[in-house]
């Protein structure tokens, strides 16, 4: 199994990527829910405080339309402050107050929201918005008396009975002059609408005080026509078109006839203006509206209860999917755990392997447990072997010592030289592998002592092929060394030529008569290569991963005519480790073999 885990497999990067995921679902949602509340909430408050601002601005529009002058405003002023909640002031244009719901003394607010002149308005009011720029509550000398109002009332009931006996459902609608209308459910009805039975034309006809007003506006309006050269004819009059407040202007407009678009404005231009003039007596000064937060009521913002359930509605949702995604991963996550933990707290004879599924850390966890578990059952394997093995390698010299000492007790043989010197090799025997044991035991332990010097490689080979000359004369073998240069290194000279003589009588017992056995040192890189290298039998590609293990032999019988202890070769694997080097075999069955030590090279 590899060990690179990709990127999108990683534990720490799926365990980010979740997180991320949470984090900007809350992000998200909280932007969303904020934007969104906020947005509406602060629609609702802005058309709430223009609706209370035009209604109030409609209010005190209606009281000058009606006042000749702003006496009695007070009351209505701070009845409207405390309805809103806010401070209204009114002044006149150059800011001397008229009414203020705030204490006196209190600054006004730098700029006025509104000027009140029924004469001149674009607001809204009950009726709509005023195209003609006055207030249509401004009637002035418009107003019908009661006589002539209850003869219009007459005339507009006549009509409305009129048009529900020909399938019109009207209603009738008092003006501020106190002229009734007939309307239907979208407004007046038009001329064209009307039916010609109830097309009398008596209810569109001025009563006497309008035929005053529109004569007196007639005149006001004549100098203003004259300058513009507006010729006049005589047009009777046709209607009325009291919903607009526009008499007047009808009235003047079907008796002077202007001949053109451009002229047509004029004389309305005119008439507007001459009809200001003639209402301007009955209407209240000209005033600014100030409008603030208020004497005592704070500008608070509270979220709706609509806004407030979305809120709770989208955290709750955020909660449910964090606490979802959070579930998924740490079951998945838990689940290899788990079956580690499991298979960790078996007995030790028992080698529970875990079933490797994932591609991440987990799975690396759980292939390297196999692994483990796999590496106990070989050091267990080997701890059995080793000990029979050491029993083994003990029992013999030591029966064959006991055999002779017992013979010789009964004076079956008598001790001479030959059989002390017998005696004698068996005891080296014993004393080699006591002494192997020893070494492999403080490289364990870990306290193998090295007595570091500068060591030429050449004198070195050429040391331990000396040593080894005599057993490579009597077994046919040629012994030689080469060296590439003079290659040097930081060793223990005395441990350096038990690892390579290791290797040499190794070489010399699988090499048949006639071979040849090459010690060669040479320099790669920063290393140093000392190589072993035989034409002997070779090692089987099956057997080459273990020919460093204790106790080890190819040949099963553990037959010493081909073979030693098993510990010279695992000796010197800890040795070229304990210099920080690395030991190594390549084989060819039928060819040969290559031991190669790579150890740190010294300055030359």
């Amino acid at each position: 199994m590899s060990r690179r885990i990709p990127l999108r497999k990683r534990l720490l990067v799926r365990l980010l990527i979740a997180t991320v995921l949470i984090a900007v679902c809350s992000v998200a949602a909280t932007a969303w829910l904020a934007v969104e509340t906020t947005t509406r909430a602060l629609r609702e408050e802005q058309g709430q405080v223009l609706a209370e601002d035009m209604d109030v601005l409609a209010r005190l529009s209606g009281h000058a339309a009606t006042h000749s002058d702003w006496t009695g405003v007070e009351k209505t002023v701070r009845a409207l402050s405390e309805r809103t909640g806010r401070r209204i002031a009114l002044t006149t244009p150059d800011r001397r107050t008229i009414a203020d719901s705030a204490p006196s003394g209190t600054a006004l607010p730098p700029r006025a929201a509104a000027t009140v002149d029924p004469l001149r308005t674009d607001t809204y009011t009950e009726r709509g918005a005023q195209r003609s720029g006055i207030d249509p509550r401004v009637v002035g000398p418009y107003r019908v008396t009661d006589k002539e109002r209850a003869r219009l009332d007459k005339l507009a009931l006549i009509r409305q009975n009129c048009f529900a006996r020909n399938g019109y459902e009207a209603d009738v609608v008092q003006t501020p002059s106190g002229r009734p209308v007939v309307t239907d459910h979208d407004g007046p009805v038009a001329a064209g609408q009307v039916p010609e039975e109830c097309a009398d034309g008596l209810l569109n006809t001025p009563t006497p005080t309008e035929e005053k007003a529109l004569a007196e506006l007639a005149e006001r309006s004549r100098a203003c026509l004259d300058r513009h050269g507006l010729s006049t004819g005589v047009m009777p009059f046709v209607a009325v078109d009291v919903t607009e407040q526009r008499l007047g202007a009808r009235y003047l407009m079907g008796k002077f006839r202007p001949g053109d678009s451009g002229s047509v404005r004029e004389a309305e231009s005119c008439v507007d203006a001459a009809r200001r003039a003639q209402l301007d007596p009955y209407v209240a000064p000209v005033a600014e509206l100030f409008l603030g937060v208020g004497d005592t009521t704070a500008v608070r913002f509270d979220m709706s209860p609509a806004n407030k359930a979305k809120v709770v509605g989208a955290a709750g949702l955020v909660l449910a999917v964090t606490v979802a995604v959070t579930a998924v991963v740490a079951t998945r996550l838990v689940r290899p755990l788990r079956a580690l933990t499991a298979a960790a707290q078996q007995p030790p004879e028992l080698h529970v392997r875990v079933p490797v599924t994932t591609r991440d850390e987990t799975g690396i966890l759980a292939a390297a447990l196999n692994e483990l578990t796999e590496r106990r059952e070989r050091l267990e394997a080997q701890r059995k072997a080793m000990v029979s093995d050491i029993a083994h390698e003990l029992r013999s010299p030591l029966t064959n010592i006991r055999g002779w000492l017992e013979v010789v007790r009964d004076g079956v043989v008598d001790p001479d030289p030959d059989l002390l010197a017998a005696l004698h090799d068996e005891a080296l025997l014993l004393q080699r592998v006591i002494d192997d044991l020893r070494d492999l035991a403080d490289a364990d332990a870990g306290t193998l002592r090295l007595h570091r010097e500068a060591v030429r490689c050449d004198e070195t080979l050429a040391q331990v092929a000396a040593a080894h000359r005599v057993a490579a004369d009597a077994a046919g073998v040629t012994l030689r060394t080469t060296v590439d240069g003079t290659p040097c290194l930081d060793a223990d000279p005395v441990r350096m030529r038990q690892a390579l003589g290791n290797l040499v009588s190794n070489a010399l017992r699988h090499t048949p008569a006639g071979g040849t056995v090459t010690l060669s040192a040479r320099r790669d890189g920063d290393d140093v290569l000392l190589e072993v290298t035989d034409t002997g039998t070779g090692i089987a590609p099956e057997d080459l991963p273990h020919v460093f293990d204790r106790f080890w032999r190819a040949e099963k019988s553990r037959s010493r005519r081909t073979g030693g202890s098993g510990l010279g070769l695992p000796i010197v694997r800890h040795l070229v480790a304990a210099h920080g080097g690395t030991a190594r075999a390549t084989s060819e069955p039928g060819t040969g073999s290559v031991f190669t030590l790579r150890l740190p090279g010294a300055r030359e």
